[in-house]
């Protein structure tokens, strides 16, 4: 697989979709067989063309060398601006899932939306390009670039292919989106002319004009800690609207319920781990001061989010309204183990984004094929549905399980995790966490036998026909890496490790020191 490191892999697979998207702009709008065609032709060739990286990736490599599949070249010298991509272990995982995950949406999506396809396909296949330049960037400015990218396509997929209350949505969704964004370019601006000028005071490093991650990272700990304090805090609203975290979430629940199949999968399964992946990539190694100092705030609004998301999600009558919330739930182990600040909470965070995107992005699946048949999504419309859908019950199940953690699934796996390294660091943390996973199995149980036990009464229920094989085309590889992550994470693990040990060494020097650990 060296061959793939000679090519610009990483700009393949970031344009790639754009290049489908133009196509498909140029079709002619009544040619939808083509316009499907192309969609998932080009979606399904950035998944194959991504597959490589596994293979390719040195996960033995250490220090900055963790980031590989490196392109480096001037683009706006006057502002230090490079175009300059690379990925770690964290991101490689993350492009993997956004592949797999934008391929699925784009088949699921053959019966569900009737109108207007050719626009539909194209922002779905614009989305996976912010998505993946996201990921990739390793400068500022293009980073910034690819992040307000993604919220002009999703904007579009509520807004106009979404529920009754699509535009109220959108407009939500957007106004928390940019609030966050525009929020994260002061921080981004301010550490520039920190790194350039000697912003507000501050005695400057001597460092030349750039914009570049990696420089940042390595000057970071040297930003005077009043200064660390206040661009956190701008970061940390950009990121925290993102993930969402309590109490930025209310924009969640509403863009849930009202977007198409495929823009909740892409929501939960990919858009919240932007948040939660800007938390490693930039607040931790370049603001480690801050981190220590606001660590406290951070792990308390964790921790609310896990037992108030699953409160709510309790309390739902809506199928995806629950699992919009229990995605609020989920995030915050995802955090909680971010700032746990040791290997193993960040490991088992890293694996959770993962995680979550698999079995969530599956449950928004699943509540989208039943809705094609019902048009609702209530739970007292249904009861009894396994008698008539025995295979579609069966994957519920599986991603049901597999979302609240049972053993042998990947939820498992990260859920331990994460509290294992919560533990470390303080047993309460990791008491209140747990508290989250017995939550999570109520509700999930809970909705499940509403929905499939019982006789089925409901004469509207009784013509509903089983899943198609497109329909479990779609879910298969989601349930084969329930049970991969589950039984044997380890490669998974391998890719992530030694990312995790470069942030760690950075935010707490003195773990890998004598002691060996906290």
């Amino acid at each position: 697989m060296d061959f793939v490191k000679t090519l610009p892999i990483l700009s393949i697979l970031t344009y790639l979709p754009l290049l489908g998207g133009l196509i498909i702009v140029f079709l002619n709008k009544e040619n939808v067989k083509g316009v499907k065609a192309v969609a998932t032709g080009i979606s399904g060739l950035t998944f194959l063309l991504s597959i490589p990286l596994w293979f390719a990736y040195d996960h033995g490599a250490s220090g900055q060398g963790i980031f590989q599949f490196i392109e480096k070249g001037s683009w706006i010298p006057s502002l230090g601006v490079n175009y300059h991509f690379g990925i770690d272990g964290i991101a490689l995982l993350l492009i993997l899932l956004t592949t797999l995950l934008s391929f699925i949406s784009v088949y699921s999506s053959f019966t569900a939306i009737q109108n207007r396809e050719k626009e539909y396909y194209s922002l779905l296949l614009l989305l996976e390009t912010g998505m993946l330049g996201v990921f990739c960037s390793l400068d500022f400015f293009l980073f910034y670039l690819f992040w307000e990218l993604m919220l002009v396509p999703m904007y579009f997929l509520i807004g106009v292919w979404g529920g009754p209350r699509k535009l109220y949505a959108a407009i939500k969704f957007f106004l928390y989106t940019l609030v966050g964004g525009v929020l994260m370019l002061l921080g981004i601006l301010a550490l520039y002319f920190y790194n350039t000028t000697g912003f507000l005071g501050f005695k400057g490093l001597g460092n030349p004009v750039s914009l570049d991650i990696l420089h940042f990272h390595q000057i970071g700990a040297g930003i005077p800690a009043e200064l660390q304090f206040w661009i956190f805090l701008a970061f940390f609203f950009g990121f925290a609207i993102k993930v969402p975290m309590f109490p930025f979430h209310t924009w969640l629940p509403d863009a849930h319920v009202e977007a198409p199949t495929a823009g909740s999968v892409i929501l939960a399964g990919v858009l919240l781990k932007m948040g939660t992946y800007g938390f490693v990539r930039f607040s931790l190694p370049i603001f480690p001061e801050a981190t220590w100092k606001l660590l406290p705030w951070m792990v308390a609004l964790s921790l609310i989010a896990i037992v108030y998301g699953a409160l709510v999600a309790m309390a739902q009558g809506d199928m995806k309204k629950l699992i919009a919330n229990s995605s609020v739930s989920h995030l915050g182990f995802v955090t909680l183990g971010i700032f746990a600040l040791n290997p193993k909470g960040l490991e088992g965070a890293t694996l959770q984004m993962i995680n979550h995107g698999i079995s969530t992005g599956a449950l928004f699946l699943l509540v989208g094929i039943i809705y094609e048949r019902r048009h609702t999504r209530m739970m007292e419309e249904f009861g009894g549905l396994s008698h008539q859908m025995p295979n579609y019950a069966i994957y519920f199940m599986i991603i049901a399980l597999s979302s609240m953690g049972l053993p042998a699934m990947n939820g498992f796996v990260g859920e331990f995790t994460i509290l294992a390294g919560a533990f470390d660091r303080n047993w309460l943390w990791a008491a209140i966490g747990a508290s989250g996973v017995i939550l999570g199995a109520a509700y999930m149980l809970w909705m499940y036998q509403r929905v499939f036990y019982g006789k089925l009464e409901n004469e509207k229920n009784k013509g509903l026909t089983d899943l198609t094989w497109r329909e479990k085309w779609t879910l298969i590889p989601l349930v084969v890496l329930v049970f991969w992550i589950g039984l044997y994470p380890k490669p998974f693990f391998d890719r992530i490790s030694q990312s995790v040990k470069y942030v760690v060494q950075i935010v707490d020097p003195g773990y890998y020191g004598s002691i060996g650990g906290k």
